[in-house]
Order: structure tokens, then C-alpha cells, then sequence
């Protein structure tokens, strides 16, 4: 069990049945008055957000969560295939459980895949990935007076908006937290 002194952002807590991770927390200390945690929780399962307070003193459970390293094998069409880097167990994930982070996977990357009661939920991608663009418009030399952007597709099939001078073919290195382009990979 968790006490609300122990509240602090990230943290993984079991409330009302369900796996919440805590967005953000401040513990408040008004003039009259028991003390209290204000709290915004992020449900793991369906990702939908609440605003709860806690009274000073309450506690929540602790829940059976498990982060392991893991290496993407391959999709099906489905779902994607996740190797244990240490035990060589094998894990699938369907595609719709994924959500946002299934726009960046590719084979052989290494991801974080936290599992609830033996039961993936989510997948925590390397901050940045390198990708190779499969297709873009030409950029024309002059089309803008700022630095203008276009849409490219990656290698994994996501759009993502790249500068005019990046062509196709070239590999880039993209921001898994925003989707943004980040730098032309040499």
C-alpha cells in the first residue's frame, strides 16, 4: 500500500479497481483543515484522465506492474512480437492495444513494455528513433522566405512534417514523445 506522502509523479497505483499513473500531485496544506493531495490520474488500461484529492493519511494499492526490456521481432498485421532480452520469452501485442506508440516500431528496436498482472499495456519507446523516409514531395529551392515544411512518410508508415531540403531516401531521426522531426541522421 501506498500512503499520499509517498505521491509523487509516474508513480503506478491500483484505485477504484483499476491501474492509474499519477500525472501530477501537490500536497496542500490549507490554514483550516485536514491536509490533502490534490491529484490528476491517467487510467492505463482505457487512457482517460480524473481529478482526485486525497485526505492526508489515506492509502492506495500498490499494484503488480513489472517493466521489462524488450526487443520488437515483428508485426503480423495484427500484432507486434516483443522478445524478453534476457529469458527469450516471447510476448504479442495487438495493434489497437498499442495506441500512438505503434507509429514508430520497427524490427530489432529496443522498447520498454510494462506488463499488469502478466498483461501488456503499454510500450515505452526510445526518446528518439531513426527512420528512413519512404516517400516525400521534392523540396523547391526558394518556395519560402522561413524555413518551410512538408509531409514524408517513414519506413513504419507514420507522416511526419520535415523540412524542404530533406529528400527521399534519407534517414532522420524523429521525437517518439511528439512525433516532430528532430535531425538528418549522417
Amino acid at each position: 500500500m501506498y500512503q499520499t506522502n509517498e505521491f509523487r509523479r509516474g508513480l503506478k497505483i491500483e484505485y477504484e479497481g483499476g491501474l492509474w499513473s499519477i500525472i501530477d500531485c501537490q500536497h496542500v496544506k490549507p490554514g483550516k483543515g485536514v491536509a490533502f493531495v490534490k491529484t490528476k490520474l491517467k487510467n492505463l488500461i482505457d487512457q482517460r484522465t480524473v481529478h482526485v484529492n486525497f485526505r492526508s493519511g489515506d492509502k492506495v494499492g500498490k499494484p503488480d506492474v513489472n517493466e521489462v526490456k524488450m526487443q520488437v521481432l515483428y508485426t503480423d498485421g495484427t500484432a507486434w512480437h516483443f522478445m524478453d532480452t534476457k529469458t527469450y520469452d516471447q510476448l504479442e501485442v495487438r495493434l489497437e492495444d498499442l495506441g500512438d506508440s505503434g507509429r514508430f516500431l520497427k524490427e530489432e528496436l529496443q522498447v520498454s513494455v510494462l506488463l499488469y498482472n502478466g498483461r501488456a499495456i503499454d510500450v515505452e519507446l526510445p526518446n528518439f528513433v531513426e527512420l528512413e523516409i519512404t516517400e516525400c514531395e521534392p523540396g523547391v529551392k526558394g518556395d519560402t522566405v522561413q524555413g518551410g515544411t512538408k509531409q514524408a512518410t517513414v519506413e513504419t508508415g507514420a507522416v511526419v512534417l520535415v523540412p524542404l531540403f530533406v529528400d527521399q531516401g534519407e534517414r532522420i531521426r524523429v521525437d517518439t514523445r511528439t512525433g516532430d522531426y528532430a535531425s538528418r541522421v549522417k
